[in-house]
This record gives C-alpha cells, sequence and structure tokens, in this order.
C-alpha cells in the first residue's frame, strides 16, 4: 500500500469519525446557542482545511492533532464547559472549586495550533528551527488566546448572562488570565515534546 493510499485512508477517517461526534454533540446538546459557539471554531477549522486540501496538506501527525483538539471541543459544546460529567464527578470527588474541562480546552488552544502553526512555517516561510520559530509560534498561540478572550468579552456584553455557560468563569474573577496562561504553557509544551516526533513526520513529505 502506498503512503498516498494510507493518508488518504487516515483523512476519511478523522473526517468521519469527526462528522460522528460532530452529530452527537448537537443531538442532545445541553444548549443550543452555548453548542454553537463552541462548535463554531470546529466548523470554520474543518472547512478551511477542506477548501485548501489540494493545494496544502498538513502531516497525518498534525491532522490527529486537530481530531483530537476537535473532539474536545466538541465535548465542551454539548455539555457546556462548566457540565461536563467526568470533570464533575472529579470536582465532586476531590472537593474542587469547579469543573475544570474548560482548562484542558483552553491548554489545548496553544498544544495544537502550536504544531499547526510550526508545520506552515516551516513548510511555506524561510524560517528554520530555532529559537525565532519557537518564538514566533508561541506568539501566533497567545494572539489566538487573546483574540479568544475578546471574542468572550464581547458575546458577555451582547448577551448577559446568557453567555454564562459559554465563558465558563465559574466564578473565578482570574479565569480570563488564567486560560491565557494556559494556553501559553500548552504551546510551549508542545513544541518542547512533540518537536522531534513532527520533525520525523514532515520528513515524509
Amino acid at each position: 500500500m502506498s503512503q498516498v493510499t494510507k493518508d488518504a485512508k487516515l483523512h476519511i477517517f478523522l473526517l468521519l469519525s469527526l462528522a460522528a461526534v460532530f452529530t452527537w454533540s448537537f443531538v442532545g446538546c445541553f444548549d443550543l446557542f452555548t453548542w454553537f459557539l463552541e462548535a463554531l471554531p470546529v466548523m470554520i477549522g474543518v472547512a478551511v482545511l477542506i477548501l485548501v486540501y489540494w493545494k496544502f496538506r498538513f502531516t497525518g501527525f498534525t491532522y490527529k492533532l486537530i481530531w483530537l483538539h476537535a473532539i474536545i471541543l466538541l465535548i465542551g459544546a454539548h455539555y457546556t464547559y462548566c457540565r461536563m460529567p467526568l470533570f464533575s464527578w472529579i470536582r465532586d470527588t476531590f472537593e474542587l472549586s469547579r469543573n475544570h474541562y474548560d482548562r484542558i480546552g483552553h491548554l489545548a488552544q496553544g498544544f495544537v495550533p502550536a504544531i499547526i502553526a510550526r508545520e506552515i512555517l516551516l513548510r511555506k516561510s524561510p524560517l528554520q528551527r530555532g529559537l525565532w520559530l519557537f518564538s514566533i509560534v508561541v506568539c501566533f498561540c497567545l494572539a489566538i488566546a487573546a483574540s479568544y478572550e475578546l471574542l468572550e468579552w464581547l458575546i458577555a456584553i451582547a448577551r448577559g448572562d446568557y453567555a454564562g455557560d459559554f465563558l465558563a468563569i465559574q466564578g473565578d474573577i482570574w479565569d480570563t488570565q488564567k486560560d491565557m496562561a494556559l494556553c501559553l504553557v500548552g504551546a510551549v509544551v508542545s513544541l518542547l515534546t512533540l518537536g522531534k516526533l513532527h520533525d520525523r513526520a514532515l520528513k515524509k513529505i
């Protein structure tokens, strides 16, 4: 079996399995408005990936990470981030102050986009592996985090208390700052731990 055939099968599997999770996420979701806001990045992301597929294809390694990130978002969209059952059980069992599933989401917000940005820059720009690439990728992830927090702010102003499930603040006045910090941590950890694995995947192209 050729590498092209293997890649095609992987891409089809990831797309179809994601479509199944997307359908589950929508059916019986806690709140339709919150679901739409949380699932919107997945819809936009998949649409962009399909549009550019014949011009630019990521490595299978990166597609798998994108798939994982989309699953995290769709689970949060279905339950809302402050009601995800497993993390509610963890909160109650260990007497925590909040449901921490949204922290996982914001960690992934840096962890996965870091590899996406790294691949685009290595393949489409003069940048080489090193401090400049590392710094620019981290800054890119922080820009995403800041943009998302600004979006949450605008929706909160427009919708008032009805946006509470989308914000998932859960009474923490430092929630915005912690969200951006987790994105930063996710990006740095991703680059440090996945860089070599990503390089191996890039060599196959």
